[in-house]
């Protein structure tokens, strides 16, 4: 079996500060309930002229457990919101789409679709940049003004989405390959190449807990309600208990699970290193159904109603019905044959995935190509989507923005080191991380 290295919808959760429609202490430099508790934060390698210190009183994520001083008639009104959104999303199991404010885990949300509502400016500026000391691989999450981006330096760091002033770091033992953050209730998970999944309190970058996998962990964590998902290079997919990382259940494939999974109705969907893609139930661990993908898959998928689309490594993307449990089509470039190992970004009429060809491709819902846009190295990035445009890093050094309809260059940034990790997008800013260890964010 080849070893991959994968650049890899959350339900927002109700109980947390950022889902919250009533803002609380708003400044300039930073949104978020108050938490005096929190400690300075250290400067950060950031360009001249911006502030390198974050404002300490005011943080922009809760600790676990903790609850935000509100008067108690914005208490009455929070909790008359909250039943209502009980009874128009019942189940902690239906994906949502990406808020606006938040890109809490790998691809913005449970089904991996990689779009987000925030809207970004016409024209992009660089802002700041944060220098991790070694290679950044995988999707920075951001949550309510903190950015959290993990590195090959073994080091899980919170920062202030304004400035990069730095919130905290947190050590992991072992590098951060390709497996990216997830947040939720006032805790940060991530899996590290030493098989270690890590719950990390967001508010002071305390570890809460952790648990030891059989082998690397590429994979992204992903949170449905109480539980966390993991897959591991052991072969297993993982569910373990967000309060105290035991194991719920766990499931054995046939070979190293590099793909995060994507979640819809109930069910958790991985395309496997094993050729198969499968349905899990998260409830259990009951796999429901599988499908023969042909080739083994480095790409995770991304769901849009009841189709699940994958790149794999016999040069091709793939569309599943999720319904019929079969392939619907099957995508190759006529000419250049090429893994593609990006995972794909999904719209309503627009399937936009990267591949080892150098290109970005941009399908249509029959999977038919309606452009394609060619950088000078492979696209391993994932792409994301918001406001009609597409953002993609590529391993020329560059990172592009393309007309989502039409696949034109609106505009690049050279960062002079490859970018295979991917963009993660909110509040108006956009961050994309390097392998020279730079984290660039963009507004």
């Amino acid at each position: 079996m080849r070893v991959l290295r994968d650049i890899t919808d959350r339900k927002p959760q109700l109980t947390m500060p950022f889902s919250n429609p009533i803002q609380l202490n708003r400044t300039s430099s930073s949104l978020g309930p108050q938490a005096s508790r929190l400690p300075r934060a250290r400067s950060a390698s950031v360009p001249s002229g911006v502030e390198p210190f974050a404002t300490p009183s005011h943080l922009a994520v809760l600790g676990a457990g903790e609850t935000p001083a509100v008067p108690v008639k914005s208490l009455l009104v929070y909790f008359v919101v909250l039943l209502l959104s009980l009874s128009v999303f019942p189940s902690p199991l239906i994906a949502q789409d990406t808020p606006a404010d938040n890109w809490s885990q790998f691809r913005g949300n449970h089904r991996l679709t990689g779009v987000s509502e925030s809207t970004l400016p016409a024209e992009l500026k660089l802002l700041w940049t944060y220098e991790a000391g070694e290679s950044i691989e995988s999707s920075a999450a951001i949550v309510g003004g903190t950015v959290f981006v993990g590195s090959q330096k073994g080091e899980l760091a919170a920062l202030n989405l304004d400035n990069g002033a730095v919130y905290w770091k947190y050590q992991t033992g072992s590098p951060i390959g390709e497996s990216s953050p997830a947040y939720s209730n006032g805790v940060v998970f991530v899996g590290d190449l030493g098989g270690v999944l890590h719950a990390v309190n967001a508010s002071d970058g305390k570890g809460l807990w952790t648990f030891k996998a059989g082998s690397e962990i590429k994979s992204s964590p992903v949170v449905v309600g109480d539980r966390v998902l993991i897959g591991s290079y052991d072969e297993h997919l993982y569910c373990l208990s967000t309060r105290n990382g035991s194991v719920l259940w766990k499931f054995k494939t046939n070979g190293p699970v590099h793909s995060t999974p994507s979640i819809s109705a109930g069910l958790a969907f991985i395309a496997g290193c094993d050729e198969l893609f499968r349905a899990i139930r998260v409830s259990d661990g009951r796999e429901m159904f599988n499908v023969s993908s042909g080739a083994y898959t480095g790409a995770s998928p991304a769901i849009s109603g009841t189709s699940a689309y994958y790149g794999t490594f016999d040069n091709e993307v793939l569309m599943v019905s999720l319904k019929d449990h079969n392939i619907v089509w099957r995508y190759q470039h006529p000419v250049r044959k090429f893994p593609f190992y990006s995972s794909a970004a999904v719209t309503r009429n627009r399937i936009v995935v990267g591949g080892r060809d150098k290109m970005v491709h941009g399908l249509n819902g029959t999977g038919k190509a309606s452009w394609t846009f060619t950088t000078k190295a492979r696209v391993e990035s994932s792409p994301a989507i918001a406001g009609g445009r597409v953002f993609v890093g590529s391993n020329d050094g560059r990172f592009y923005v393309l007309n989502l309809n039409t696949g034109a260059k609106l505009w690049e940034f050279n960062a002079g080191a490859p970018l295979s990790a991917s963009p993660a997008i909110g509040r108006g800013r956009i961050v994309i991380g390097s392998q020279d260890g730079r984290l660039y964010c963009f507004g």
